[in-house]
This record gives structure tokens, C-alpha cells and sequence, in this order.
């Protein structure tokens, strides 16, 4: 990828069950492994750094979180995050270190973005989980378990297509770039 970078962000705290869906789907990613121009990292219930991090300059942001939508545990959603709130149900976007889902974490960076000139990604997408429980104790539900799977081959598509736009973009412009030094010449 010729462009800015993609990361693909894992979100959630893996002491409250399925939370730790993100966290885990990226774990899975590592094994499967990411083409080149794309981070997967877990971040953990570290928003604020992601956050922070998003400032770096990358093109596509790829959130990977347990995401409460009221469909059947272990229904895993994909989100364009401009179309609105990720979780239904969600609240103004709290400013919690500890605990920021999606639409925080994209709160955030907005302001920081704004404060610091940084680029915010040109694509932020969601691919969430529907969790079964978010209650304290370490290990996934069945059904979420079992979506881990079907999510991060979901990501690698999704950075594949992600890839191919990028080349498309750069190959277009290629390609003006020959036909304006072959008019000039003429």
C-alpha cells in the first residue's frame, strides 16, 4: 500500500467476558497474519492512546470491538462509523480511560484532530460482536467465541479491499500524471 497506513484496532477489556472480543479477534490476526502497510494492535482498554495514536496519519481505521446492537450473541456486525452511533443505546461518548468504546474513542480523536492540525482516517469501520456477557471473568461466551473466526477473516478482507482502492487511487493518478507529461510535450 502506497498510501497512509491502515491499523486495525482491537478494543476491550478481557476481564469482562466478552468485551475481550477485540482483544482476541486481533490475537487471531497475528496468526493468520496482515499484509504489509496494515498494524493490528490490541489496545485494550487503552482509548485514549489509540486515540492519540490515530494522529499518526493513517488512512483506514479498522475497530474491532464487542458491540451491543440487540441481535443474537455472537452476530458479528460490520459499521461504517460515519452512519451514527456504533452501540445502540449509546449514551453521550463518555471520557474514561479505562472503559471507551467506539464512539468515544471517535470522539475523541474529532477533538484532537481539530486541536492539532492531525488527519483523522479518511475510513473508520467497525466490525463488531454481539456479546452474549459483559461480566467480570476472563474467557469469551461460546457464541462469541466461535465469531472470532468469521471476524478476523472479515478484517483481512476488508484490508485486502482496502489495499486494492489504495492501488487504484495511486494507478489513476499514475496515469494522469503520464497523460499531463505526454500533452506537454506535444
Amino acid at each position: 500500500m502506497s498510501g497512509r497506513r491502515v491499523l486495525v484496532a482491537g478494543v476491550g477489556n478481557v476481564f469482562l467476558g466478552d468485551d475481550g472480543f477485540g482483544v482476541e479477534t486481533v490475537r487471531r490476526l497475528g496468526e493468520l497474519g496482515v499484509p504489509d502497510g496494515v498494524e493490528a494492535v490490541d489496545f485494550g482498554v487503552r482509548g485514549v492512546h489509540l486515540a492519540y495514536q490515530l494522529l499518526d496519519g493513517y488512512r483506514t481505521l479498522v475497530l474491532v470491538d464487542a458491540t451491543a446492537r440487540g441481535g443474537p450473541p455472537g452476530t458479528v456486525y460490520l459499521i461504517e462509523a460515519e452512519t451514527g452511533p456504533v452501540e445502540c443505546g449509546a449514551g453521550p461518548a463518555a471520557l474514561d480511560g479505562h472503559r471507551m468504546g467506539p464512539d468515544a474513542v471517535l470522539g475523541l480523536l474529532a477533538t484532537l484532530s481539530a486541536g492539532t492540525g492531525g488527519l483523522p482516517p479518511q475510513r473508520v469501520l467497525v466490525v463488531g460482536c454481539e456479546p452474549a456477557s459483559l461480566d467480570e471473568g476472563i474467557g469469551l461466551s461460546a457464541p462469541v467465541a466461535a465469531a472470532v473466526e468469521e471476524a478476523a477473516r472479515l478484517v483481512l478482507r476488508i484490508v485486502l479491499e482496502e489495499g486494492a482502492r489504495e492501488q487504484g487511487m495511486s494507478s489513476g493518478a499514475e496515469r494522469s500524471e503520464r497523460s499531463e507529461r505526454k500533452a506537454s510535450s506535444c
